[in-house]
């Protein structure tokens, strides 16, 4: 199927490096130095960053995290669980830390940036289990950073909004931290992988759906086959059922016109309406898959612009 790119994305489309999963090794190296060069976010606001290592699931090591904050503030502000992408397999700190320190000063937030463990070396529930995690400590611990408790949120782009989508589910089921907003960019929620954006487009800019199938197969590694009846709804949320997803928090859910994933993103949007869920869609057209990671534009601009809008809204609590 043809495409059509915007015309400022189309311009840089040719020099973004396409991801090979087939080879790991190489594709983390390459994903580490396209990060290393990121341009960093100048905030017009004092910001405190800080490191910090998060108790981790039983029997696990503890998480890292990074810790954003607007360095002066009178009251405490809303917390925002910050879950990167990369494939389950790639991906770190340094590939979200301008739009974490963005949001930050824009949407006036704490944001919780996790670096959760990565498949295969650490499979399914592992990058799950670090989330939760990172949140039972932003709902316990929170405040002592500037973080409203009562105002909760989890934002992930990818793979980390396919986390971000099990992880309502997971803390509901566990009692833990009540979340009041979930916002899924792109999400990575289907393992069946027989969506249309899935079977035709096969050569799009950033996310090709050739790394899908080894994605998926690294992360449900040693738990279930990517297209097997048995795969946990934790693992692929598009699984879910409308008694699964009742009562979830309110969703923003981002799909882009020139991305593989963008019909399991919308699919799950429709999901959670029918559950019931108050949902919220944005959908780019002649854009690519997380098209505002590109400075500059005047798309991503706009996409940038409507994500801090939605966080200030949905959190305002």
């Amino acid at each position: 199927m043809r495409y059509i790119l915007d015309p400022e994305l189309a311009a840089v489309a040719a020099s973004l490096p396409k991801a090979d999963l087939s080879d790991l090794a190489a594709a983390r190296e390459a994903e580490q130095m396209v990060s290393a060069h990121l341009p960093v976010h100048e905030s017009s606001v004092p910001l405190s960053v800080q490191d910090m290592t998060i108790p981790g699931p039983p029997g696990a090591p503890d998480v890292r995290a990074r810790v954003y904050a607007p360095a002066e503030r009178s009251r405490p502000l809303p917390g925002l669980l910050y879950l990167h992408g990369g494939g389950f397999v790639m991906g770190g700190l340094a590939l979200i830390d301008s739009p974490a320190r963005m949001l930050a000063e824009r949407a006036g937030v704490v944001v919780v940036a996790v670096d959760y463990r990565l498949a295969p070396e650490h499979a399914y529930p592992a990058a799950l289990e670090d989330s939760y995690a990172a949140l039972v400590w932003a709902g316990d611990r929170g405040g002592d950073h500037g973080i409203d408790t009562e105002r909760l949120g989890v934002l992930g782009e990818s793979a980390g909004g396919g986390l971000a989508a099990a992880l309502t589910m997971l803390t509901r089921e566990r009692g833990g931290p009540r979340l009041i907003a979930q916002f899924l960019d792109a999400p990575t929620v289907d393992d069946r992988l027989n969506t249309p954006s899935m079977r035709n487009l096969p050569d799009t800019p950033v996310w090709q759906s050739v790394n899908s199938p080894i994605s998926w197969s690294h992360y449900l590694h040693g738990t279930a086959t990517p297209g097997a009846p048995d795969v946990p709804v934790h693992a692929a949320p598009a699984r879910a059922k409308t008694a699964d997803l009742e009562g979830l928090p309110p969703a923003l859910v981002v799909a882009y016109q020139v991305d593989p994933t963008r019909d399991e993103g919308l699919d799950y949007a429709r999901l959670l309406i029918e559950a019931g869920v108050p949902t919220d869609i944005r959908h780019y057209g002649k854009a690519f898959h997380a098209a505002h990671f590109i400075p500059g534009t005047v798309v991503g601009t706009r996409m940038i612009n409507d994500r801090i809008e939605a966080v200030r809204a949905m959190l305002a609590g």
